[in-house]
């Protein structure tokens, strides 16, 4: 069995709900007041810039401003504001403002990005994304704690404390020992792509050299941040839930993201192809049991993505998985 009885539980969303964009944000907010109703502990908004198909919130920390309005306990996390097409002192003066506005309740999730296409619209080069990242993030931790930049200036107010509340978000063993050796929280993705001489690895083959990178790195006394993504749509009914996961998988595979061996597969291929998890919550909850990565995670996020059912088959799979999954694999509502 998991041992997730101290882990903390997330909700993430890419709002890709099928709709218009309004409708799109109205539909998020609900699905997180659902989050924090049912106990969760974390919500996570991901940013993507001009591909309606590939993520619809270009703006996050705004995004998460009105939700920290609706909301009152559960803590707001950007997975991920990609810092190489930001202006770093302003990442820095945006996270300090929520922060303050929310009580506290930020979460920072940073990384270099993972659509090449957007970097020529920011006047940078995909290429260098991994050292613009690196460049923009000491310029935001120095803000943050209250040094002088350019001209003199210091940022009022400085918020040293939002340096311990850092996550990096990668795909590689070189990203891990980057966020251990800065002692910032580990992100790991919902899925990877697989090398040509290993197209059979499991998700845990992948990730878990990324965690042994990271914790090796991390400096004496800091405890590990690792936060597990995951792809869950967990129902009431199989079938139904099946059939759902199967327009969704066939949609990406063909819209978003074109495959046409995969696009003409079987649904149970999909979605094993998706690493992902679907079924009764029993199903749900045996799946997840046999993921060996999230047994060292601190944290484990669900998201619908790339099934995206109708609206109130995610806030059920939001329901089903706090009062269902999550109790059998050991974890229970602290609050």
């Amino acid at each position: 069995m998991l041992a997730v009885t101290a882990k903390r539980i997330g909700f993430f969303t890419r709002i890709l709900d099928i709709a218009p964009p309004a409708e799109r944000y109205r539909m998020a907010v609900e699905q997180i007041v659902c989050a924090e109703r049912c106990g969760f502990d974390t919500a996570w908004i991901a940013q993507h810039h001009f591909n309606e198909d590939e993520g619809g919130m270009p703006s996050p920390l705004v995004f998460l401003s009105y939700i920290a309005a609706r909301t009152e306990r559960i803590r707001l996390g950007t997975g991920i504001i990609t810092l190489p097409l930001e202006l770093p002192v302003r990442v820095a003066e945006d996270c300090i403002v929520l922060d303050l506005m929310s009580g506290g309740r930020l979460e920072v999730g940073m990384g270099p990005g993972g659509t090449p296409s957007s970097f020529p619209a920011f006047g940078q080069d995909n290429a260098q994304r991994t050292a613009i990242f690196e460049r923009h993030l000491d310029i935001v931790l120095e803000t943050w704690r209250g040094e002088a930049l350019a001209g003199g200036n210091r940022l009022y107010p400085a918020a040293p404390h939002l340096g311990e509340r850092v996550w990096q978000a990668t795909f590689t063993v070189a990203g891990g020992r980057r966020a251990g050796l800065a002692g910032d929280g580990l992100m790991l993705s919902r899925t990877q792509p697989r090398e040509a001489s290993a197209p059979d690895a499991t998700l845990a083959e992948i990730q878990e050299p990324i965690i042994d990178a990271y914790v090796a790195a991390l400096p004496a006394g800091v405890a590990p941040r690792i936060m597990g993504s995951r792809s869950v749509l967990v129902g009431d009914d199989r079938e139904e839930m099946l059939r759902f996961a199967e327009i969704g998988l066939r949609r990406f595979r063909t819209v978003k993201k074109p495959d046409p061996v995969l696009a003409a597969a079987s649904v149970e291929t999909l979605i094993a192809a998706g690493d992902s998890h679907v079924g009764t919550p029993e199903e749900v909850a045996a799946s997840l049991d046999g993921d060996r990565t999230l047994r060292r995670c601190t944290d484990i996020a669900f998201q619908v993505h790339s099934m995206d059912p109708p609206h109130p088959y995610v806030l059920r799979s939001i329901e089903l998985f706090a009062t269902k999954v999550a109790p059998a694999l050991g974890w229970r509502d602290g609050n």
